[in-house]
């Protein structure tokens, strides 16, 4: 045994270099030591109207699965009504499970409420440095709302999520509904909430992201 696990790290290098070697079928993507993801967000990230595992965290976990993922761990801490004001009491109380990574998704329920925009770039801003601080890495989702609120609310609504990611040099989704809003057929009845078909676009979305922090 003391020689095997001199051996497997090596193994699990070999096998992720041999998952990106050109030509070749991927087969096994292994992450030496387990690596876990926290998602905070609000109603959507926490799949409200659908089964937990149709929201799509739960759908990126069986994706990463099916591309011989292993050794990853996915925490779902969103709340259904949650606005950006709880974001960072959240993260502490999540930084019990140790996540590695960070995957940011509040502010809608800010912008449907009109919301002073102000106040949204200092709760996210806080959180993000709370997470750089203690080495998580972040993946922040952006987020629109309808032209209704007014163009110019609409416009600064959304350049917190640009600001906040150039500003801390973070990646950012530049828009987590890309493909599902306004489409009916891939939310539900209330027109705000994806229904499953539309989390599996999320998603997809969503995927590449994670891929990049692994």
């Amino acid at each position: 045994m003391k020689h095997f696990s001199l051996i497997l790290p090596k193994f699990l290098l070999l096998a992720s270099l041999f998952w990106l070697w050109p030509g070749h079928t991927p087969i096994l993507f292994a992450i030496d030591s387990s690596v876990k993801i926290l998602f905070i967000g609000d109603s959507i990230s926490a799949g409200l109207g659908v089964k937990s595992e149709d929201a799509y965290p739960a759908l990126i976990q069986n994706m990463l699965k099916k591309k011989g993922v292993q050794g990853v761990n996915i925490t779902n801490g969103s709340i259904s009504g949650s606005t950006t004001a709880g974001a960072l009491s959240r993260l502490k109380w999540f930084l019990k499970v140790k996540p590695d990574i960070l995957v940011l998704a509040l502010g809608a329920n800010d912008g449907f409420r009109g919301l002073s925009t102000v106040e949204m770039a200092r709760n996210l801003g806080k959180t993000i440095a709370l997470a750089k601080e203690k080495g998580i890495r972040i993946i922040l989702a952006g987020m629109k709302i309808p032209p209704n609120y007014g163009p110019e609310y609409a416009r600064a609504f959304y350049e917190v999520f640009v600001f906040l990611a150039d500003k801390h040099k973070i990646p950012l989704i530049p828009f987590l509904l890309k493909d599902v809003a306004g489409k009916a057929s891939l939310n539900q009845a209330d027109g705000i909430h994806p229904n499953r078909e539309g989390h599996r676009i999320i998603a997809g979305t969503v995927l590449p992201y994670i891929l990049e922090q692994l």
